[in-house]
This record gives C-alpha cells, sequence and structure tokens, in this order.
C-alpha cells in the first residue's frame, strides 16, 4: 500500500488486526459524538458513526487516508453498546446466552476528502451460558470497551460461541477481508 494510515481507533483489537495484515499505520484520536438519529438500521448506524468519526479528520488530513470505524451487537433489533456498569454487562451477556445475534461493523476511509463507506454483518450463536460463566468472565476481563459486553477471543468466546456465519475479523471488530479490498481500490487511484 502506497499511502500511508491513519488508524482512528484506540481499540487494541483493530490495532492488532491491521498489524497482522503487515499494514503500517498510525493511530490518532479524536474525540466525537456517537449519537445517531433514531430512524436509522442497525447497518445505517455502524456506517454513520463511522462517517462521522472520519468527518472529524476532513479539514487536517489530505495525503492520507484515515480509517475509521464502529461496531454494534444487535439482538431483536436492540441495539447493544457498550456496557456502563458491571450488572449492565452481566444483563447483555444474559440477553445474548443460547440465541443467535448480529455482529455489524461499520467502516469509512477518508482520503482526500472522499469517503468510502461500508459494513459487513456477522451471525453468532451463543451456547448457553451459566450465570457464574457470565460473572466470572465480566470480573476478570473487564468488558466495558466491547459492544455487546464480550470479545470473541476472550474466554467467554471461546467456550460459549457455538458458531459464526460470516466474518470471524468482523466480530473481533474489523472485517479485514473488506477492508483490504477496499484499500487496494484506494491504492490504484
Amino acid at each position: 500500500m502506497n499511502q500511508k494510515l491513519i488508524l482512528a481507533s484506540k481499540s487494541p483489537r483493530r490495532q492488532e488486526l491491521l498489524r497482522l495484515m503487515d499494514i503500517e499505520f498510525r493511530v490518532v484520536l479524536k474525540e466525537v459524538d456517537e449519537s445517531y438519529p433514531d430512524n436509522l438500521t442497525p447497518e445505517e448506524i455502524a456506517v454513520y458513526i463511522a462517517e462521522k468519526k472520519a468527518h472529524a479528520f476532513d479539514e487536517t488530513v489530505t495525503e492520507e487516508i484515515v480509517l475509521t470505524a464502529d461496531t454494534i451487537v444487535c439482538v431483536d433489533n436492540q441495539i447493544l453498546g457498550k456496557p456502563e456498569t458491571t450488572e449492565h454487562a452481566i444483563a447483555m451477556l444474559q440477553l445474548l446466552s443460547g440465541r443467535m445475534h448480529h455482529v455489524i461493523t461499520g467502516v469509512c476511509l477518508l482520503y482526500k476528502h472522499q469517503y468510502q463507506s461500508f459494513y459487513d454483518v456477522s451471525e453468532v450463536f451463543f451456547n448457553e451460558l451459566a450465570a457464574d460463566e457470565i460473572i466470572s468472565y465480566v470480573n476478570k476481563y473487564q468488558p466495558f470497551d466491547k459492544a455487546g459486553s464480550y470479545g470473541i477471543q476472550e474466554r467467554i468466546g471461546l467456550i460459549g460461541i457455538e458458531r459464526i456465519n460470516g466474518s470471524y475479523t468482523n466480530v473481533v471488530g474489523l472485517p479485514t477481508e473488506k477492508l483490504y479490498k477496499e484499500l487496494m481500490k484506494l491504492d490504484r487511484d
């Protein structure tokens, strides 16, 4: 890839995925209000927030590609964001236990004032989780920076997820397969 990349995310999981893809990047963070209009679908919400994050860079960055992303968890059309308390995290995992939910990541690439946005959706099927497994996970892993209160790469994902339909890396927080294709398109421009 010829252009330099800015990752506008403090997520260690997104950073690790880019490193595994052998993509050089630097992290630059800007505070962004992540509110969204009530009339959007879950897919539109993820893209809307990713674009909002990219917009914060539009006036200052032109020669680098800015990568922003937002991951949401959705069950029964209910958006599960990042939990605010231990009790909230436990309640989210109880809601996901024994059920299928969607993980949606919206991605925006900003380059020379042009926005290239896309999203990916994965279906995640949880086994029934025992109350003590949920409590132990939340207390040990403190999943307060994760939509839906879990990381697929952590203990709860390793013992509790029966299967996924779709991209594993999307569930981690960045659909690397689609991202690579979009970056290669920009690289040819």
